[in-house]
């Protein structure tokens, strides 16, 4: 891994973190005491930061400082349509098992109704 691509990981993860907290550049900027230009650039990859700083981006979004740089896990692609697939089928099997219970189970119930309104009459 190059200075780049940990760059990279660093400004895609501060950025989701951020996010996810519903924070805005501005808010986070202004935890940290830094500009939102500075933020901005950072998160585009194009500024590194120190050591320091780094301490107190994780700080600031309540995580480890290890958290912003590690890479994100991804499923690969191969493995999601897989999944995808297994969920379609699972989804499609169910729907008929409930569709053959449904005629299964509802003729009885009409049937067992009638009889009850013949037994009180």
């Amino acid at each position: 891994m190059n200075e780049q691509e940990l760059r990279g990981i660093l400004s895609r993860n501060i950025k989701r973190h951020r996010q996810s907290r519903n924070l805005s550049q501005a808010d986070l900027a202004e935890r940290l005491d830094i500009s939102v230009n500075f933020l901005c650039n950072i998160e585009n990859g194009n500024r590194w930061i120190s050591p320091q700083t780094l301490v107190k981006f994780a700080a600031a979004l309540n995580i480890e400082p290890y958290e912003l740089l590690k890479p994100e896990e991804t499923l690969p692609s191969d493995v999601t349509n897989t999944l995808s697939k297994y969920v379609d089928e699972a989804v499609a099997a169910v729907t008929q098992t409930l569709n053959q219970l449904k005629g299964c189970y509802l003729p009885q119930t009409k049937s067992r109704s009638k009889k009850s309104k013949q037994r009180k009459s």
